[in-house]
């Protein structure tokens, strides 16, 4: 499995990619926003985009599509229920779906609600685990829930899917936000210790090729898995002086979650 990583270098600091099979050279691209880059990059490689894949109906996701549709004659696959949300959907997917790229690549479908309600996630088993994950989880962060998510419904997804990854999973968000996710991490756990070697090295990295994190390592620096953390906890109830004693993880994420919306 090829994994093109596209830095599109806007003001939303969007991530497209491209998922090529090596064999047959067809690829799938995943909120193809800048359709120029992802033309040019599939063009230069000489990969045939045969799918679109929108994680969601945000207009940073789905603005290219239109464009590669008409460069390329690709079908657009997205959550079944964004249908209405996304012109000219041709597939819609629901939770245990296979995404087939090519004659290699099988990518499994996950339900994911939260920063939207209408929001997947791809994930590819095996050797090579990543999650495509768009606006749920973001390297160090959690996706915001204003337009049109719950953050209830988000923390069930981190809760009861995200974490129960493999710890090997590479995660591919939509958006490049580490560095200020770190340093929310840092605001929220000043004692975690692995965010302040991880932001020295990513502060002033070149997005165009990003440091990927794994699962395992977001364990450790994402604030939004820190949910047992003494120093998180201790730190949430200044802002929440009626926090409980011993507050529950959903209780957690969600005083995260709103603290996050400002921060």
């Amino acid at each position: 499995m090829i994994v093109e990583q596209i830095w599109t270098a806007n003001a939303y600091r969007n991530f497209n990619y491209l998922i090529v099979c090596p064999d047959s050279g067809e690829a799938l691209a995943i909120d193809p926003l800048d359709h120029k880059k992802c033309l040019a990059a599939a063009k230069n490689n000489g990969w045939e985009i045969t799918q679109i894949l929108n994680t969601h109906e945000h207009g940073d996701h789905i603005g290219g599509n239109q464009a590669v549709v008409a460069a390329t004659g690709a079908k657009v696959l997205a959550h079944r229920n964004a249908k209405g949300k996304i012109p000219n959907l041709d597939t819609g997917l629901d939770a245990g779906d296979v995404v087939k790229v090519g004659k290699t690549i099988e990518l499994e479908v996950l339900d994911t609600p939260g920063h939207t309600m209408s929001h997947v996630c791809l994930r590819a088993h095996g050797d090579e685990a990543a999650l495509f994950c768009g606006d749920t989880l973001f390297n160090a962060g959690a996706g915001n829930c204003h337009n049109g998510g719950h953050p209830h419904e988000l923390y069930q997804t981190f809760a009861r899917q995200i974490a129960a990854l493999p710890a090997e999973t590479r995660v591919f968000p939509g958006h490049d936000y580490i560095a200020n996710n770190l340093q929310f991490t840092l605001d929220r756990e000043p004692d975690n210790q692995r965010a302040p070697g991880l932001l020295a090295e990513v502060e002033n990295q070149n997005p165009a090729h990003p440091l990927v994190t794994t699962l395992g390592l977001e364990k450790e620096i994402n604030a939004f898995f820190r949910l047992q953390s003494p120093s998180v906890i201790a730190r949430l109830r200044e802002a929440f002086p009626d926090l409980p004693d011993a507050p529950d993880e959903e209780t957690v994420f969600l005083k995260l979650r709103e603290l996050r919306n400002s921060w």
